[in-house]
């Protein structure tokens, strides 16, 4: 038997609702300030002076470019299908705007994917204990399980909002390596003429 994704989200909303308790509810109100614009801003405008003060201009470019055109590309799903939050009685937080996809989700999964990218890139230890890079995944998978928990996302919108980011991530990377590939090229050789 086929259930669409409006009978998914109704299951899980009504289990969640009747389920939800104490200590959880605190637990995720507390998770979920990871995914909030003011920390994941900052986050990457530190990471961003961190990495230009290095001299790793290429790596704060995409990781500062990645997150500010993914943050657009979340706005503009968003009011592009314009979906309605989950009932406003029962959310433990209030919010007003627009559900679809989640951007907690979305933006946790992209900073932290861009951040891990960049950390695997100017790290050795990272290179040499891939593991630590799977922080960014489940940190991610945590805040958006959060925006459930909290009752002011449908499932859905959550999943859409990880897919959304992990693709977006994965775009971000493609062109940085095409960029590095072609700025390669332009090298010139030792003994060229």
């Amino acid at each position: 038997m086929f259930l669409s994704p409006t009978t998914i989200d109704e299951n899980v909303w009504d289990w969640v609702v009747r389920n939800r308790a104490e200590p959880w509810n605190t637990i995720a109100e507390f998770v979920t300030l990871l995914g909030n614009t003011l920390i994941l801003t900052t986050l990457t405008v530190l990471a961003v002076i961190g990495l230009a003060a290095a001299g790793r201009r290429v790596d704060a470019v995409y990781l500062g470019v990645g997150t500010l055109l993914g943050y657009a590309l979340m706005q503009g799903l968003k009011f592009g299908f314009a979906r309605n939050r989950p009932p406003i009685e029962d959310r433990l937080l209030n919010i007003d705007s627009f559900s679809y996809p989640s951007g907690h989700a979305m933006m946790t999964m992209i900073v932290f994917g861009l951040c891990a990218v960049v950390a695997y890139r100017c790290f050795a230890w990272v290179r040499g204990h891939r593991w630590i890079l799977l922080l960014a995944p489940l940190l991610s998978i945590l805040v958006g399980l959060t925006r459930i928990e909290l009752g002011v996302h449908w499932t859905t919108d959550v999943v859409s909002g990880w897919i959304f980011g992990v693709l977006w991530v994965a775009l971000c990377t493609w062109v940085l390596a095409r960029y590095e590939t072609r700025r390669r090229a332009d090298v010139p050789t030792a003994g060229a003429s």
